[in-house]
Formats: structure tokens, C-alpha cells, sequence
């Protein structure tokens, strides 16, 4: 049993997160001042309630007091929300005209087809000579220099010409909502400039320890560059071991989102986990004194840290390395921990730092798979019992498989609009050879044993021929599968009910389970029904080509300079066409002519 005073913190990150939510959606500066109010008379009104507490006998109105301190939490989400808002701040370099900005470069330069994509943050605003400082983070596309490229990296200082404008929504239906993407980074502006529209003025402007990890990312990407051959084999090294995901090739990321071991590919609690067993027990000679275990401690928590520096600190990786950090600490003093206190304790955190990581997908589908672990593992583990050590052992992969696949499936299909359906068959398949390639990558990188990189190469090919193969069995996924946010509700709450109904026996929770799961099964005929008698005709905005959709029930003629693997066709026009349900498309070209039931051209 849990007691209520063990988990703390999970009551705490509730109301916070509540706050975040809140000060998202209605981003103002009056809401800002209002709620900057709030949480200072509520902090002060809470300190009164703990320093008179027995004067005003407080203990008899416990339930009141405690709905006041969530209030508090509340407020403090909503406060750290809009107060983090670059959009409401007064010197933020939209909300003047400027002629030239300073900036000094936030990420990694990504360059493509002699363009460079990078975040920048704003620093000062130049009009007529005079500069000011501002504040605010900038989209930067570079149109590079085809002769003489300026090479540019974290932490570069530049002048740049002030023709930016807000990011625009998405023009077509469907597509991916480019704008809220860079809104949950707050980035709300985005500029197209020339390297001739550019002046590199100082380098070194960064947090030095980030720009010394990056620095040594690059090397160590050149490292595997000199050792691997084969482009594919590389790429995956250097996502799977560094997080430098620039080189993945589009059939590579099908080939293990397909089959459910994309997490293999984002650097998070699996890898860090895999290091620390390897740390813990290489260091296992030290658990002989006292001060043998405080240095062990120490270690280990600065490697894992210097560890997730080096990966880019994404929120998946951040949770584990907090999270390890609070275990190991609590082991090391000889205290108890609850995993949901330790869990929240890490959001709490990452949402302190960052409010708006909230809407993180890797953030949101990190947690939920620990929770997974946490909460379905034992139980799904106990279904079944095994004699032989393997199959046992056999048994709780399966059984971890099974329970973070069960806690993500709502979000993964409501963003990815996929099922992989033999995600136990791939993730066992990949469970040995990940770890061996994460300890024989490290080896590389940090030992030099060159002479395991063809084996290393070698590993990865197999790897990836093997996930490959699983993804071209028949029924290997489950794709197309559209949802709104209505049914992303209703299929959790299926998932709470049934859980809570079959862990406690609970009648009405199966009952309630069951109507949902009904309603949601009539809602799906509905919308099946309404797809097979649509008629429709949809004109897509495209920049660059052209493309009009003539609809009728699941059949559709697509008129268009696009072809079906075409990435324009793929991002703009496609996910439309998927949420339409239709099965069938005929590629016709403006030049030509052609006759279908659909339509005369």
C-alpha cells in the first residue's frame, strides 16, 4: 500500500503541470501579472497557515488547506509558464522595428542543399546606429555561399539583416503544424537571409560546457566516420552511442519506427541505464570502504551527467540521469524511494527549468513508459511463472516490452498513426546486439579498441537487416490510423478503467471499460461510414508544385507533378489524404489527359 505522505511529490507536479497547461493556452501579460500576484499573496498566506498552525487550529480544516497549497503549485506553473514566454516579454525584438540584429547561434547548424537551419538567440536590436537590447529566440534559414560556404557553430556571434516574420500556420489539412512545433521551443519567428545578409562578429558566445560537448561530439562522430564504411551502419552508430541523428536515412527510421525500436535510436533511460550497469559494476571493487563508495557515487553520477551532456540533454535523457542520480544518492545513504515520488520529483524538475518541455513528445513518452515499467511490469511479469532461469529471464523482457508498449500506446498512435504489431518479435530481437553495441561503441570512443569497429559495423548491418525484414512481413504495422483528441481521451480512459478494474476487481470499472470501448468501436463505424459517401475537393498550397484532390468515398484521383515518394507529396498532401481514409490514388499529371468515373480531364 501507498501512503498518501510517500508520494508528495506526485501531488505536487499535478497542480504544476495544471499551470503550465493553462498558462500555454492563454498566453497574456495580464493573466502574467495576475498570476504573479496570486503566488506571492498565496506564498505568504502559506507561511502564515505553518507558522500559526496551532494557534488557528489548522488541523481542522486540513482538506481546505491542502486544496490551498495545490492552489499554490497552481499558481507557480502558471507563473513560470508565462513568465518563460519570450512573446509577453517587453523587450522581445518583435514587438519593435529593428534593421539589423544582433545574435549569437543556439544549436547545431543542420545544412542541406546549401541551406543551414539553425536557432539563434537575439541579443540587441539596431535602428538608425542605435542599438538596443532585446530579447527572443530567432529560426534562422541560411542560404550558404555556393563558392566560399562561412562555416558556423554553436555559440558563433553574428549581425544579421531584420526581415523576419511570424511562422506561418499550416496552409494545408492536416499537415504537420509547423508552427506550434517551434512555439513549444519559443520560437515564434522564423527569416530566409543571404550569407551576403550576414556578418560572423565573435565565437565562444555559448555556455562553455555545452560548446566544449558538442566540439567533442564532432570528434568522436569523425572517429566512427573513419572506422565505419558503410554509410547506414555509421549513422546508426552515431545516433545510437553520440544522439547526432543528421545522417539517418528515411528507410532506416521506417525500418525501426515500423517495428517499435525507434527508442533504440533516441538516446534516453535505456542507453543511460546501460552504461550505469556497466559503471556499477566495474567499480564494484570500491564498495569495500566508506569513502570507496562516496567516490564510486560521485563517479558514476559525473559520467552519467557528462554522458548526457555529450547526447544533447533531451528530456528522455535528462529524466534518467535525474532520475539515477536520486537513486544512486538514496541507496548510497541508505534511504527508501518511491519510484512515483522519484519520477515527479525528475518532471518537477525538467518543468521548473523548462515549462514548455511539457509538450515534448520524447518528454511525454518517456515518462509514460517508466511509468509503464513501474506500474504494468511486475504485474504483467506475474501472469506467468517459469522454472528454467532463461525462460524466466525470456519472460521479463516480454513482460517489459509489453508494459511500456501498453502505457505509450495512446500518445504513440495519436503522433505517429501507427501500430507495430510484432514490437515484442523486434524489441527481443534488438535487446542483446543494442547493448553489446553500446558498450562496444563506447570502447571505441573512450578506450580506442579500433579494432573491434568491423565487427561494430558489422553488428549494426545485421541489426538493421533483421528490423528490416520484420517490417516487410505481412501485417508487420498498422499505419494510417488517424485520431482526434476526443478519442485520445476516450482510449485512455479505456486504459484506466480496464487496468483499475482487473488490479482491484472492480465490476464497474470493467462495465465502464466497456462502454467506452463500445462508444469508441461506434464512433469508429461512424466515421467509416462517412468516409465510404464523401465527396470532396481539396486544393493543397504548395510552394514550389501543384496539387488538387478529387474525392469520392475512398477513391481518389490526385492531380498533381508529385509523385507517391516524393517529400512534398509525403508531408503535405499525404496526411490529408490518410485522415480521408482513402485507398486508392491515381496520380494523373496536368499534361496529360485522362477518363474516370471520378472525373473527365
Amino acid at each position: 500500500m501507498i501512503f498518501k505522505s510517500e508520494i508528495i511529490f506526485v501531488k505536487i507536479v499535478i497542480p504544476i503541470a495544471v499551470g503550465i497547461t493553462t498558462g500555454y493556452f492563454f498566453q497574456n501579460q495580464l493573466l502574467f501579472q495576475i498570476s504573479l500576484i496570486a503566488l506571492t499573496v498565496s506564498v505568504l498566506v502559506g507561511l502564515f497557515i505553518n507558522l500559526a498552525y496551532k494557534n488557528i487550529k489548522a488541523w481542522r480544516h486540513k482538506k481546505i488547506i491542502s486544496g490551498f497549497y495545490y492552489l499554490i503549485f497552481f499558481w507557480l506553473g502558471l507563473f513560470i509558464t508565462l513568465n518563460h514566454t519570450d512573446l509577453l516579454k517587453k523587450d522581445y525584438f518583435a514587438h519593435k522595428s529593428y534593421q539589423q540584429l544582433k545574435v549569437w547561434i543556439t544549436s547545431e547548424p543542420e545544412i542541406s542543399n546549401d541551406i543551414a537551419r539553425f536557432e539563434v538567440k537575439v541579443t540587441e536590436g539596431y535602428h538608425n546606429k542605435l542599438s538596443r537590447t532585446c530579447t527572443g529566440n530567432l529560426l534562422i534559414a541560411l542560404k550558404l555561399d555556393s563558392l566560399s560556404p562561412i562555416k558556423l557553430k554553436y555559440g558563433d556571434e553574428l549581425l544579421i539583416t531584420a526581415n523576419y516574420l511570424p511562422v506561418e500556420a499550416p496552409y494545408n489539412p492536416y499537415e504537420f503544424d509547423f508552427k506550434a512545433w517551434l512555439a513549444t521551443k519559443n520560437i515564434y519567428h522564423q527569416t530566409f537571409i543571404r550569407q551576403n545578409q550576414l556578418v560572423k562578429l565573435a565565437e565562444n558566445k555559448g555556455n562553455p560546457i555545452i560548446d566544449y560537448a558538442l566540439k567533442l561530439r564532432q570528434q568522436q562522430v569523425a572517429t566512427y566516420r573513419k572506422l565505419i564504411v558503410n554509410d547506414e551502419a555509421f549513422a546508426v552508430a552515431s545516433t545510437l552511442i553520440l544522439g547526432y541523428r543528421a545522417d539517418l536515412s528515411k528507410e532506416t527510421l521506417a525500418a525501426y519506427s515500423k517495428t517499435g525500436t525507434i527508442h533504440a535510436l533516441s538516446v534516453s533511460g535505456m542507453h543511460v541505464g546501460i552504461i550505469y550497469i556497466m559503471l556499477n559494476w566495474l567499480l564494484s571493487f570500491l564498495d569495500r570502504k566508506r569513502a570507496g563508495q562516496i567516490f564510486k557515487v560521485i563517479l558514476i553520477c559525473s559520467l552519467i551527467w557528462g554522458y548526457s551532456l555529450l547526447t544533447g540533454f533531451s528530456p528522455s535523457v535528462l529524466r534518467s540521469a535525474i532520475m539515477l542520480s536520486v537513486y544512486i544518492l538514496a541507496k548510497q545513504l541508505k534511504r527508501s524511494t518511491n519510484n512515483y515520488n522519484v519520477i515527479s520529483f525528475t518532471a518537477i524538475i525538467l518543468l521548473i527549468i523548462d515549462p514548455f518541455v511539457i509538450w515534448n513528445v520524447g518528454f511525454q513518452l518517456s515518462f509514460l513508459a517508466v511509468l509503464g515499467l513501474i506500474y504494468y511490469q511486475p504485474k504483467i511479469y506475474k501472469w506467468c511463472f517459469f522454472k528454467y532461469k532463461w525462460a524466466d529471464k525470456l519472460w521479463s523482457a516480454v513482460a517489459m516490452s509489453l508494459a511500456a508498449q501498453l502505457a505509450t500506446l495512446p500518445l504513440s498512435i495519436y503522433y505517429f498513426h501507427q501500430f507495430p504489431v510484432y514490437f515484442i518479435i523486434s524489441n527481443l530481437f534488438i535487446l542483446l546486439p543494442i547493448t553489446a553495441l553500446m558498450y562496444g561503441g563506447l570502447a571505441i570512443l573512450v578506450l580506442n579498441v579500433y579494432c573491434i569497429a568491423p565487427w561494430f559495423e558489422r553488428l549494426i548491418i545485421f541489426v538493421n537487416d533483421g528490423l528490416k525484414w520484420i517490417s516487410s512481413l505481412p501485417y508487420a504495422g498498422i499505419t494510417e490510423i488517424w485520431i482526434n483528441q476526443w478519442q485520445l481521451l476516450l482510449i485512455c480512459l479505456f486504459l484506466l478503467y480496464a487496468t483499475f478494474g482487473m488490479v482491484y476487481y472492480k465490476k464497474k470499472h470493467i462495465i465502464a471499460s466497456l462502454v467506452i470501448l463500445l462508444s469508441m468501436q461506434v464512433y469508429l463505424g461512424y466515421q467509416k461510414h462517412s468516409a465510404s459517401q464523401q465527396e470532396e475537393i481539396i486544393l493543397f498550397s504548395l510552394r514550389k508544385n501543384y496539387a488538387a484532390a478529387f474525392i469520392v468515398g475512398n477513391e481518389c484521383v490526385l492531380l498533381t507533378d508529385l509523385n507517391e515518394n516524393d517529400r512534398n507529396f509525403e508531408f503535405f498532401v499525404k496526411p490529408a489524404l490518410d485522415q480521408k481514409r482513402i485507398e486508392n490514388t491515381q496520380f494523373v499529371d496536368w499534361s496529360k489527359e485522362m477518363t474516370s468515373f471520378l472525373l473527365i480531364k
